[in-house]
């Protein structure tokens, strides 16, 4: 099951993918006196009201750093799709066996 922290982090990816910004995580010190590049995440968790724990957002910059998020959608968007797929076929199969087990007992009705 997923936390409120994977959610968010997750969701505050693609929006800054989707509107084309470097996706960066909160840097290691976050004390500093000054803004520091690399807060893009947490700020958009911040911006939603949400706590999160404090590595998550770091953990999904190190991850959008390493994979491409365009290869990452797509993987998960194939994978919806073979799903459908079984599924669709499961119920095909599943409301074929009824018509035939109606055809059944109609005969002998």
């Amino acid at each position: 099951m997923s936390s409120t922290g994977e959610l968010s982090c997750t969701y505050a990816c693609l929006i800054l993918h989707d509107d084309g910004i470097p996706i960066t995580g909160l840097p290691e010190i976050v004390a500093l006196p000054t803004k520091v590049e690399g807060e893009k995440i947490g700020t958009l968790v911040r911006a939603s009201n949400l706590e999160v724990e404090s590595y998550w957002p770091s953990l999904f910059a190190k991850l959008c750093e390493k994979k491409n998020v365009n290869e990452l959608i797509m993987n998960v968007a194939e994978f919806l799709i073979v799903l459908f797929v079984c599924v669709f076929s499961q119920f095909q199969e599943e409301a074929k066996e009824e018509s035939d087990d109606e055809a059944m007992f109609s005969l002998f009705d």
